[in-house]
């Protein structure tokens, strides 16, 4: 067979695939997450049967994948929320960090992966899935509850320290030394905070240049913008996840709102691809060795996420309840995760299943621990439980949500939302 022919066979077979998948998925109210990976599973190198022509497009599709995650990400958040959340967060930040990034850390070095296995295994325990969790909250009803300003406090500053973690695991990885590193680092902390800068003082103006009546128009410069931004960060070590998300912070009001709007569809068509790719390349064979590693790191940093939560949430008044429900709603991963072990694998192949088997487990976990964890709270440590307070109405709360899209659908209690 030609080339060419099989490799639209190929794209056309996944694409499509991804489709039915999705669509099952939404109708049992189940992130697709999963579903993608274990697709990647059955079809790569050690699958069911091995893809072999579209390799190097859907290897191409996944970076463009995580650029579009990020950038869509950028543009949920101003520079001026940012800065918000960092100041009055801060302390729920560190407590996040610690109690989550640690377990994955001593993992890592327990199983001889060395000083940059555990940097990467830290970022897949700490980051919190944005689009899973949107999604709970919606279906749960909970977008107007006291707590959920917390979450997205939360979530807000994992965002936020992807600025800073993304290049310096970029630095490890690449090998660089020590004085490399901290170049680099310094290279990324500037830049955010040159960006940070002009967002807040001259973001109109940004804006205004990058702005089109013509929606063609308006979707090419964003989206050309983003992929050189996102190229040159990369030839600085920097990453082109960071270099993406700065150009959606740069970017605010009405542009912000008609790109995210084009270009919601390619994110979530790419960022499939991109949980494809990343199961078309982790071996299915080498994930039961790592499922009861998997298992037990799953079950800690559930009980760490859920002691997160419930102290962000006393730190900000919420009652008993509410700080389970947040503990609670905080433990799905997915997305960050996946992104970190995708960046790591090429330096430490024995991340990938760990991290697919990790994924899978706490996708399933997460919704679960969601509904159940305040419900078990009062049951076993006793105490009233107030009422949960009103659902706000339902927003844009899909599988591919961010923490901003609840953010906009929920109620004068939260954050603004971007522009």
């Amino acid at each position: 067979m030609h080339e060419t022919t099989a490799l639209l066979i190929e794209l056309g077979a996944i694409i499509l695939g991804l489709g039915i998948l999705g669509r099952l998925a939404g109708r049992v109210g189940f992130s697709p997450i999963p579903i993608y990976l274990l697709a990647g599973l059955a079809f790569g190198h050690g699958g069911l049967l091995p893809l072999d022509a579209s390799e190097e497009f859907v290897a191409t599709g996944a970076e463009i994948g995580v650029i579009l995650l990020l950038l869509l990400l950028g543009l949920e958040y101003s520079a001026s929320e940012l800065v918000t959340n960092l100041k009055t967060q801060y302390p729920s930040g560190i407590v996040d960090f610690l109690l989550n990034a640690v377990p994955g850390a001593v993992a890592a070095l327990v199983l001889g992966w060395g000083p940059v296995g555990a940097v990467a295994l830290a970022g897949v325990t700490w980051i919190s899935s944005s689009g899973v969790i949107a999604k709970v909250l919606g279906d749960l009803g909970r977008l107007g509850n006291r707590e959920t300003p917390v979450i997205l406090g939360v979530l807000v500053i994992e965002d936020l320290a992807m600025a800073v973690y993304l290049p310096l695991l970029t630095a490890l990885l690449a090998g660089l030394s020590i004085a490399g590193g901290s170049i680099t680092l310094l290279i990324s902390l500037g830049t955010v905070g040159a960006v940070l800068y002009l967002a807040l003082r001259h973001g109109r103006l940004i804006s205004r240049a990058v702005s089109s009546d013509n929606p063609e128009m308006l979707l090419l410069v964003v989206l050309g913008l983003t992929v050189l931004v996102a190229g040159v960060a990369q030839q600085l070590q920097v990453s082109a996840a960071v270099g993406a998300f700065l150009v959606g912070i740069a970017l605010s009001g009405e542009v912000a709102e008609g790109a995210h709007r084009l270009l919601s569809p390619m994110r979530d068509l790419f960022a499939a691809v991109f949980f494809v790719f990343f199961g078309l390349n982790t071996d299915p064979g080498a994930i039961p060795p790592v499922l009861v590693p998997a298992l037990i790191l799953a079950l800690i940093t559930t009980a760490t996420k859920i002691g997160t939560g419930y102290y962000a949430a006393r730190r900000a008044g919420v009652g008993k309840a509410g700080r389970w429900r947040t503990g609670g709603t905080l433990v799905a991963r997915g997305e960050f995760s996946i992104v970190i072990a995708g960046l790591a694998v090429a330096v430490e192949p024995r991340i990938g299943p760990l991290a697919t088997a990790y994924v899978l487990i706490l996708v399933i976990i997460g919704p679960l621990a969601a509904r159940w964890t305040e419900p078990l709270a009062k049951r076993f440590l006793g105490g009233p439980t107030p009422p949960s307070g009103s659902a706000a109405p339902l927003g844009p709360t899909g599988t591919d949500a961010t923490a901003a899209d609840v953010t906009a659908a929920g109620t004068p209690d939260t954050a603004p939302s971007h522009g």
